[in-house]
């Protein structure tokens, strides 16, 4: 009793081909996104408080409380009007903004202020908790 089978000696290599496709083309929409342009960020050094202090600085100072509310020089500011508020008083500060923020406060509200600095023209831009 012998039986003739057919013998397999061809592997289907279609299937293989469609999936390097999609990789390919999934890549080719993905790989410009991944060029995204970030901050620049220093990282700066342990300078004392006293330092600061008698250093005649002129930093403006913008407060986020824990309530996610800013504030400049006491006063509350609402967050549409924030970067007219920091490009109305950009020439008096050449030394850029520092930004105190609560720890409660959220990370878009600092975030906010980050980029309603750099829309209005600040240069140097430092991050405090209080």
């Amino acid at each position: 009793m012998s039986r003739n089978r057919d013998t397999f000696n061809e592997i289907n290599i279609t299937p293989l081909t469609d999936i390097f496709l999609v990789l390919l083309i999934i890549m080719m929409v993905i790989a410009p996104l991944l060029d995204q342009q970030g901050l620049n960020l220093t990282v700066p050094e342990n300078v004392a408080e006293e330092q600061l202090k008698d250093n005649d600085s002129k930093i403006m100072t913008v407060m986020v409380a824990a309530d996610d509310t800013f504030y400049m020089d006491d006063q509350a500011i609402a967050a549409k009007d924030l970067e007219n508020a920091i490009r109305a008083q950009i020439n008096d500060y050449p030394d850029g903004l520092l930004i105190k923020s609560d720890e409660e406060s959220t990370h878009g509200a600092v975030v906010k202020v980050m980029d309603s600095a750099r829309n209005a023209g600040v240069k140097s831009i430092s991050i405090d908790s209080i």
